[in-house]
C-alpha cells in the first residue's frame, strides 16, 4: 500500500513537471503575454542561465581533473578528483549566492550616483549590450556626486567641528590600518591594544559632533539638505538607548544571576519570556497614550525611553546566561580579600562582562537605527527626525519620488553601521574570561 501511494505521489509530481514544462518553459506565448512594459523577453533565457551555469560546472569538473592529474604524477600517488570537485561546486555555489545577495546593494549604489533616475524610469536603454538593455547591469549614462551634494548642501560647520571631524578621521584610517595589518601579519598585543584606542577616539570624536551640532547649522532649502542632522539625531537616540540598555540589563542581569533566593525569581524570568513572543507594535497604543500625557512626544527622551523598554527581557536573559558562565570563584576569592559585592560586581564583573556589553550595546545601537514605526508615531518634526523616517520622506510622492537622493541617503546612512561592526567584530569572537576558573 505504502509503495503503490508513493508510486502514485511520484508519477503526479513528474506530470505536474511535465506540464509546467510544456505551457510554461517552452511556450513563448505564456511569456510574451507576463512581459511588463520596458522589460526585454528573451526566449528561453532560463536555459541560457543553466546553460552558463552548466558551463561553470564543467569548467570546475575540468580543473579538478587535469589538476589531480598532474599532481598524482608529480608526487606519484593515485588521488581521486571527485573531492576537489565537490569543493569547486561548493564554492561556485557560495559565490552565486554571494552574488545574489549583494545584487540590490549593486544597484542601489549604482542608482546613488544617477542624478536622472534613471535606472528607476520604464525607459529601456537600447546600447546593444543584453545585460545592460535589461538593466541587469546598472546602467548610469551619466555618473556624477550631485545626489551626495544635495546631501550635504547649506551645511554649516564651526572650527572646532571640522577638527572633530578629522580627529575621527584619522582615527578611522588607524583602525583600517591596524586591521590591513592584522591580515598581512601575525597579530600581536599592541595590534589590539591601539586599535581599541583608536575605536575609543573615534566613538569619542563622532559623538562630540553629534552633540555640538545643532539645526541651525543646516540652512539648505530642501528636505534632503537635513539628512545629516537626520544622522546625527539618530546617533544621540541610538547612543543613548544603547547606553541606558547597558546599564539596565548590567544591574537586573546580576540580580538574577546571583541572587538565588530573590523573592519573585522564577517569575519574573517567565514573564520576560511571555513579553518577548508578543510583537513590540502591539504596545505603539499604549507608548503613545503614555507619552501623550507625559508631555514627550517629538522628543528624544521620550523615544528613548520607549526604545529601553524593549530591550530590557532580551538584554536580561542574554546577560543572565553570561555572568552564569562565570565562576563564582573570583567572587568569592575577592570577597575573602576584603572586597564588598559592589566592589566584586564593578572592578571584576564588569570588567570581565566587557564584550558582553558591546554585544547588548550594538544589537540596541542596530537595531533603533534605522527603525521607522516607532519613531514615525513620535518625532513629527522634519527636524527631529531619524534616518529611517527622514529616507522614507524621499519616497512619499507618487510623481515626485527622489530616488537618486533616496539610494545616496541609504549609502551614507549604512556607513556607520558597517564601520561599527568592522571595528568591534573581534569583540563578538573574543572573551576576557579564558584564564578564569572553570567548573
Amino acid at each position: 500500500m505504502r509503495r503503490l501511494l508513493f508510486l502514485l505521489l511520484f508519477g503526479l509530481g513528474l506530470y505536474g513537471a511535465y506540464w509546467f514544462a510544456a505551457h510554461r518553459l517552452f511556450d513563448e506565448g505564456s511569456y510574451r503575454k507576463q512581459v511588463a512594459f520596458g522589460s526585454v523577453f528573451v526566449p528561453y533565457g532560463w536555459a541560457y542561465a543553466l546553460g552558463i551555469l552548466l558551463g561553470l560546472v564543467l569548467l570546475v569538473l575540468l580543473y579538478s581533473l587535469v589538476y589531480t592529474a598532474l599532481l598524482n604524477r608529480l608526487q606519484g600517488r593515485k588521488r581521486s578528483p571527485w573531492p576537489l570537485f565537490r569543493q569547486g561546486v561548493t564554492h561556485l555555489f557560495l559565490w552565486v549566492l554571494i552574488l545574489l545577495v549583494y545584487y540590490p546593494v549593486v544597484q542601489v549604489v549604482a542608482a546613488s550616483f544617477d542624478p536622472t533616475n534613471n535606472l528607476f524610469s520604464f525607459r529601456r536603454p537600447d546600447t546593444g549590450f543584453l545585460l545592460l538593455d535589461a538593466k541587469v547591469i546598472p546602467y548610469v549614462p551619466n555618473p556624477s556626486l550631485e545626489n551626495y551634494a544635495k546631501l550635504v548642501e547649506g551645511v554649516v560647520l564651526y572650527p572646532y567641528q571640522v577638527g572633530l571631524l578629522l580627529l575621527g578621521g584619522l582615527a578611522l584610517l588607524a583602525v583600517a590600518f591596524i586591521g590591513l595589518l592584522r591580515r598581512l601579519s601575525t597579530p600581536g598585543d599592541w595590534m589590539d591594544l591601539w586599535q581599541g584606542r583608536a575605536l575609543l577616539l573615534l566613538a569619542l570624536s563622532v559623538f562630540a559632533l553629534a552633540l555640538t551640532l545643532s539645526p541651525k547649522q543646516f540652512t539648505g532649502k530642501g528636505t534632503e539638505a537635513k539628512f545629516l542632522l537626520w544622522v546625527r539625531n539618530t546617533f544621540l537616540i541610538s547612543g543613548l538607548t544603547g547606553l541606558l540598555a547597558v546599564l539596565l540589563t548590567a544591574t537586573a542581569g546580576y540580580a538574577f544571576a546571583r541572587f538565588r533566593h530573590l523573592p519573585g525569581r522564577y517569575p519574573m524570568l517567565l514573564f520576560f519570556i511571555f513579553v518577548q513572543m508578543f510583537p513590540g507594535f502591539l504596545a505603539l497604543v499604549a507608548i503613545y497614550y503614555l507619552l501623550s500625557r507625559l508631555d514627550l512626544l517629538n522628543t528624544f527622551t521620550g523615544l528613548v525611553l520607549a526604545y529601553s523598554g524593549g530591550i530590557i527581557s532580551f538584554g536580561t536573559w542574554v546577560y543572565k546566561g553570561y555572568l552564569e558562565s562565570i565562576s563564582p570563584s573570583l567572587e568569592e576569592a575577592a570577597m575573602v580579600d576584603g572586597a564588598t559585592k559592589w566592589q566584586v560586581f564593578t572592578k571584576i564583573l564588569l570588567p570581565l562582562s566587557a564584550p558582553m556589553f558591546v554585544f547588548i550595546f550594538l544589537l540596541q545601537f542596530v537595531g533603533t537605527y534605522s527603525e521607522f514605526v516607532l519613531a514615525n508615531l513620535v518625532l513629527t518634526g522634519v527636524e527631529s527626525w531619524n534616518v529611517g523616517v527622514g529616507l522614507r520622506s524621499f519616497t512619499t510622492g507618487q510623481f515626485q519620488t527622489k530616488w537618486g537622493i533616496f539610494a545616496a541617503a541609504s549609502v551614507l546612512g549604512s556607513l556607520p553601521i558597517l564601520f561599527l561592526f568592522y571595528g568591534f567584530q573581534q569583540y563578538f569572537v573574543s572573551g576576557y574570561t579564558a584564564g578564569a576558573v572553570k567548573e
